[in-house]
């Protein structure tokens, strides 16, 4: 009995040693691969945090840098009039209302005689000055040096370090770029300034632990830093000091550094060890567009902080190893806790305690016969951005205490569950046969519930809305849904509800919009696929000058070839492309066809362009620069669609003036349809006006179509912009566009869009019907 107990005692000493050693390498290793990625993380979130912040400020340049070249290419106009201090002024003022987040503007002549301004912003007002003598100075210095640049001139060479004007007591960084003459003869300088107090509120809004500073550094190595709003002045003092004696712009020169994150080839991040006094510090440097060093500094301590919890509880739990038992029996109580805790966060949502999306799912696997109710916030988004997420989630939390006491409470939705959503969404699944009739009620209590629940952030009331989409297993006309089939149809019927603005929609198979999406799903892919092959084409229509007969102008128009080889019509395919977001692609690919084209003709051409494309800054931006690179701006006509409305005017108009600059013309399409807003041609620096369809296709027989037409001639040749006629589809109309005076005619009569130009008028003998999109 005794060696029996003793090979026991034996083998379970064995099991426990290794036992104990097992449990000490895992460990271990848990926590070295805990270290390792917490520390990936914490890097990975200080190169977001600091990428973040390096786009703002380029961004910031790059606005500065085209207010500039804007204030410049508004003083090279001004050479062309007599010298008007009063028009100066008002360029200078419109300048700094252009730019908000600009101080002051200049704008000086080489040529004697000629008056110069510097505006400056003063209280809520602009006030504007002559230039003083020692800027005067200044300026001449600076339009020497940018004169003896070589193109393309670096944005980094036309910026200039911190430095003190006197006119405004202040310290600025000023933008100067030359204004030139219509022969590109440097005539002068056009300069925007960048209060030094704005800049340090700009950097002082990074943020990455509570030790961070940011800094930003100058031409010459001056520090405007975060530090300078510190409360410890000797303090700071000392640590800009420290930054500035690192000289990183000639490190970056000399000696660059190893690449940390390699996101942007065009300013790489850099990282520094840093000391002051004892502290230890971790800089992560980065110049930006305008030549200057962008940096934070994050201490080590708050850097190697996220570890000290994590190497706690490692200590913790290798000191529960006291004895046999003990670690064995605190083990397994251990193990199990861990998995009930694994398993409890898996199907719990953290912020509200409720059950989560995956246990919702893992319900309806097992549901025959119940509703699923979806209910959304409405105007979410704009709580969470006006008072931040932490009020988000304070709503979200209270909501969800306020609905789960509200269903308890009422024997109507006896035997419910409150799930919580992602984002602000939450779902009630209610077992048993339900149809609309019994659910209407419910809902319509449910939410004046909600809107009448009192939710209070920062001595501010939060009122709330919702919108709800209703899906039941059992359907009148259609097949039942299953359990799994619940939460896309109530999703469906949520966005049936958004969409209408109705409170709450009932899914019905019947209607088919699951079909529908299903449609939309494979015109999509149709669609890229398309995009892919490159079978988004351009077509060509002739445009007529009446008078002379002769083809002098095409509009491009966008056709997809299908996979027999025939053209499809973009009324089959355009409003999709907006839903799937290839809207863009397929502007892009017009643009391209169009110019590759017509680079060779010597006509014109027109490109239709929606406010959607205008307002795209990015495709607004490839549209110019293709069109510069390819010299035909004096043949490009852009038109604006006038049916789709035109509300944001100053964007609008500067994708216009850029265009114009270019020579190209800019005509408003359609005309005539819908809201015919005169404001537009007015204000927008429209060159033709294109008359729709509609109204040219009943010149024959309806004289209020005659009136409007001739009216609109009327209207065009006062403003002297020409005019166009569409949908000319036979003789007869063509007749009554030239009685009208018309300029221009297309349509059937002329021509219908054709893969190649036509370059020979052929009118129809008789009324034949013709399209044009």
């Amino acid at each position: 009995m005794l060696p029996v107990k003793r090979a026991i005692m034996v083998l379970l000493s064995l099991l426990v040693g290794l036992f104990l050693l097992g449990s000490w390498l895992i460990a271990s290793l848990n926590l070295e691969f805990a270290e390792n990625a917490m520390g990936t993380l914490r890097e990975r979130q200080i190169t977001d945090t600091f990428y973040a912040n390096l786009d703002r400020i380029n961004a910031h340049h790059r606005l500065m840098e085209q207010s500039t070249r804007g204030l410049a290419r508004a003083g090279g106009l001004l050479l062309r009039n007599p010298a008007d201090p009063a028009t100066q002024a008002d360029t200078l003022r419109n300048a700094l209302q252009d730019f908000p987040d600009s101080y002051g503007s200049s704008l000086w002549y080489r040529e004697p005689g000629r008056p110069a301004h510097y505006a400056y912003r003063q209280g809520q007002g602009i006030q504007v000055e002559p230039v003083s003598a020692d800027e005067q100075q200044r300026l001449t210095t600076w339009f020497q040096r940018l004169r003896g640049l070589q193109p393309p001139i670096e944005p980094a060479q036309q910026w200039t370090a911190a430095y003190y004007k006197s006119s405004i007591n202040a310290v600025v960084i000023s933008h100067a770029t030359l204004i030139r003459d219509a022969q590109g003869r440097p005539l002068g300088l056009a300069m925007t300034d960048w209060l030094a107090d704005d800049i340090i509120r700009t950097v002082s809004r990074v943020e990455v632990t509570p030790g961070t500073f940011a800094f930003l550094l100058d031409h010459d190595n001056r520090n405007l830093s975060s530090l300078s709003d510190a409360a410890d002045v000797d303090r700071a003092q000392q640590m800009i000091n420290s930054v500035t004696a690192l000289q990183l712009h000639q490190r970056l020169q000399d000696q660059p550094l190893p690449i940390i994150s390699s996101r942007q080839l065009a300013s790489p991040m850099q990282q520094l060890r840093h000391q002051v006094d004892e502290q230890h510090y971790s800089l992560f440097y980065s110049p930006t567009r305008a030549g200057m060093i962008f940096g934070i500094g994050v201490p080590q301590t708050e850097i190697d902080a996220v570890l000290t919890p994590m190497r706690d509880s490692s200590t913790r739990i290798q000191l529960l190893a006291g004895t046999v038992m003990l670690i064995i029996s605190a083990l397994i109580l251990y193990l199990v806790a861990g998995t009930l805790r694994q398993l409890r966060n898996l199907y719990t949502d953290p912020l509200t305690h409720l059950p989560n999306r995956e246990r919702l799912l893992a319900d309806l696997r097992k549901t025959h016969t119940a509703s699923l109710l979806l209910l959304n916030l409405d105007a979410f988004k704009e709580i969470n951005d006006f008072y931040g997420h932490q009020c988000g989630d304070h709503v979200i939390a209270t909501l969800a205490e306020a609905l789960q006491q509200h269903l308890n409470e009422r024997a109507d939705w006896r035997g419910s569950r409150l799930y919580r959503m992602p984002a602000d969404e939450l779902a009630i699944w209610l077992p048993g046969h339900h149809n609309q009739e019994q659910l209407t009620p419910a809902l319509t209590r449910l939410l004046g519930f909600i809107s009448n629940l009192e939710i209070r952030w920062q001595e501010q009331d939060i009122p709330l809305h919702a919108s709800i989409g209703v899906a039941c297993c059992n359907q009148r006309e259609a097949q039942d849904l299953s359990g799994e089939q619940l939460l896309p149809a109530a999703n469906i019927a949520l966005e049936l509800a958004r969409a209408g603005n109705e409170s709450f929609v009932f899914y019905d198979a019947s209607r088919g919009v699951r079909e529908g999406y299903e449609q939309n799903l494979i015109g999509a892919n149709r669609l890229r696929a398309a995009l892919e092959e490159q079978r988004i084409v351009a077509f060509f229509q002739p445009i007529m000058d009446v008078s002379s007969r002769r083809i002098e102008k095409y509009e491009c128009l966008v056709r997809m070839i299908d996979e027999h080889g025939e053209p499809v019509s973009p009324i089959h395919f355009l409003d999709l492309a907006k839903k799937v977001r290839l809207y863009r692609a397929i502007t892009r690919c017009m643009i391209d066809s169009a110019i590759e084209r017509f680079a060779d003709q010597r006509c014109s051409f027109s490109i239709n362009l929606s406010c959607e494309d205008l307002l795209d800054p990015e495709l607004a931006d490839y549209i110019i620069s293709t069109v510069e690179s390819h010299a035909v701006g004096q043949r490009v006509i852009f038109e604006i669609l006038e049916s789709e409305g035109i509300e944001n005017y100053a964007a609008v108009r500067q994708f216009i003036d850029r265009a114009k600059a270019l020579g190209c013309l800019i005509a408003i399409d359609d005309f005539g349809t819908g809201y015919s807003n005169f404001e537009h041609l007015m204000r927008l620096n429209v060159d033709l006006i294109k008359i729709d369809g509609s109204l040219i296709r009943q010149l024959e027989d309806n004289p209020t179509a005659v009136t409007l037409c001739r009216g609109i001639v009327q209207f065009a040749e006062e403003l002297g912009m020409q005019t166009v006629a569409e949908f000319v589809h036979s003789p007869a109309v063509l007749k009554k566009v030239e009685e009208l005076g018309i300029q221009f005619a297309q349509g059937a009569a002329i021509g219908m869009p054709s893969a190649s130009l036509i370059t020979e008028i052929s009118v129809l003998d008789a009324d034949e019907p013709g399209t044009r999109s």
